[in-house]
């Protein structure tokens, strides 16, 4: 035998005994060593139930999405959805499994992998960024509230997820999804497509199933638009209901985080996880005896029926394809049993104007006051330095300008007269004589509306295109708004919206179940690389 066939004889037998020697470790090391077989639809109820049965461990199921998301991003396609791993994510996970081991299970959430939008603080390894570069080294001195949240229910916090740009309020001819952290994020519909924003990297995550449920922020469109691009379930709750203190600012006024799911049910579970009152965050204190920990006991298969709910007929009439699926959507609500009433107006044009002066001059605010949270190592104490940082860097101002950012530094401080006048006149407008008007006038459930038009093509020359929208009423007023997916045009998905009044997340989400029971157009992505 020549020396190169000894050589591939030994190596042969070596890689034998090493088979032999893992084939006979521990059970321990067999189970968490097994390849599981995740379907892309995997809710939350069959893995608990995978767990009691014994079928695969926390550290199993967290394995997998580590390693789906490393796939994807070395093998393809790229979505650009994930900024950050988690490093202790397995430690967390082998800590639950131990948990589960002596029959101690802490909530529905215990050993579900989540992904945060990566404007949310962490106290770990993990920055905060808020896809900005001059954050990149960022590290919070303490949890956000939510992440407390989740992690005292068991969850797994797997990584951080792209998102646009400081929350897509940094200047103008933006481009939905990218960052100066993370590039551009892709729709896994059709590539070529832009999964909208904010919460681009939360919603393309939990669509491809790269996490089983994402936490997004919203000022005004950035759950509902990304989870409507991307054919999920998102919630934008009422602000208040759940707490953003730890959550890079955009405006206190309508600023709050909200589930991303896959399904109705598994948003009902999750939303309940994440409600509470935080002494830290003041509009949590209007949630007390409003919120429910188990929100699952309003989810009912009948539950359209006698339903009086309005079509918002602002949106439709810019896309035929889109007004052709939300009729559809209406004629089966009537069919069970819902009556429809169309609603043209819901309150003027001026309320958009006073929104807008109330971000500028609370972004501000806020935003000095996060990075002073951020103690003496803050790698940027204002926003007078961060304007300066984007200034000087090679990438920021590469494809859109900073003119939110200067137009919020020439504000004044929340005592001007300017601000307080157009608070009032903004919270008037959108609830007494906006949402509370139109619902009261009709005895309305719930307000329904497309949420947006097919994604367009990702462009970072010119921008954004949106088309039409119809998250306005609810966020400028601070209501709660659900979108669930409605159907497709072409390979691209189309959601429909239920907003109503504030607290009314119950009903809402009644509606909504009954509705995504009854028409069930969710379908996995196909990653399609040209339309």
């Amino acid at each position: 035998m020549n020396y190169i066939e000894n050589l591939k004889s030994k190596t042969l037998i070596f890689a034998l005994l090493i088979v032999l020697v893992i084939s006979c470790d521990s059970p321990k090391s067999t189970k968490v060593s097994k390849v599981l077989d995740i379907h892309n639809e995997i809710t939350i109820d069959e893995i608990q139930q995978s767990y009691i049965e014994g079928e695969y461990t926390v550290t199993q199921l967290t394995q997998f999405y580590l390693d789906r998301i490393n796939s994807l991003s070395m093998n393809g396609p790229e979505l650009n959805a994930v900024l950050t791993i988690n490093p202790d994510a397995l430690n967390i996970a082998a800590q639950l499994d131990e948990e589960l081991q002596n029959s101690k299970t802490r909530s529905p959430l215990h050993g579900i992998p989540v992904l945060l939008k990566d404007n949310i603080d962490t106290y770990d390894k993990m920055a905060t960024t808020c896809g900005s570069r001059a954050l990149m080294n960022s590290f919070p001195l303490k949890d956000s509230y939510i992440a407390k949240q989740l992690r005292d229910a068991g969850a797994v916090i797997i990584g951080k997820a792209n998102l646009s740009e400081w929350a897509n309020f940094r200047g103008e001819l933006s481009t939905s999804g990218w960052s100066g952290v993370g590039g551009q994020t892709k729709n896994p519909y059709v590539l070529s497509r832009n999964p909208c924003g904010s919460s681009s990297g939360s919603a393309v995550a939990v669509s491809a199933n790269l996490t089983m449920l994402a936490i997004g922020t919203e000022t005004n469109g950035s759950i509902v638009c990304p989870s409507h691009s991307n054919g999920i379930v998102g919630i934008k709750p009422t602000v208040g209901l759940i707490s953003r203190s730890g959550i890079i600012p955009i405006s206190f006024t309508q600023d709050t985080p909200g589930p991303m799911t896959r399904t109705v049910r598994d948003a009902a579970i999750f939303l309940g996880a994440l409600v509470g009152v935080d002494s830290t965050d003041e509009k949590t204190l209007e949630s007390r005896g409003k919120f429910y920990s188990d929100y699952t006991e309003f989810l009912k298969e009948d539950g359209l029926k006698g339903k009086r709910i309005g079509l918002y007929k602002g949106p439709l009439g810019k896309n035929y394809k889109v007004d052709t699926l939300m009729y559809k959507a209406v004629d089966f609500l009537k069919s069970q049993g819902v009556e429809i009433i169309e609603i043209d107006e819901i309150s003027s044009g001026k309320v958009g104007y006073y929104s807008f002066e109330i971000m500028l001059y609370e972004y501000k605010d806020g935003l000095n006051k996060y990075f002073q949270s951020l103690g003496s190592d803050a790698p940027v104490k204002s926003i007078e330095e961060l304007i300066a940082f984007n200034q000087s860097d090679s990438i920021e101002l590469n494809y859109f300008n900073q003119k939110y950012l200067e137009m919020a530094q020439e504000k004044g401080d929340l005592t001007s007269e300017e601000y307080v006048e157009a608070l009032a006149k903004m919270m008037k407008g959108s609830r007494e004589e906006g949402l509370d008007r139109v619902m009261n006038l009709h005895n309305l459930d719930a307000i329904i509306a497309p949420t947006g038009s097919p994604a367009w093509k990702t462009d970072l020359i010119n921008g954004d295109s949106f088309q039409l929208g119809s998250s306005s009423p609810a966020a400028r007023a601070g209501y709660p708004n659900i979108t669930v997916p409605m159907g497709y045009v072409d390979e691209l998905p189309v959601g429909i919206s239920f907003f109503g009044r504030a607290w009314s997340e119950p009903l809402l989400l009644e509606i909504a179940y009954a509705y995504e029971r009854g028409t069930k157009h969710r379908k996995s992505p196909k990653f399609l690389v040209s339309d």
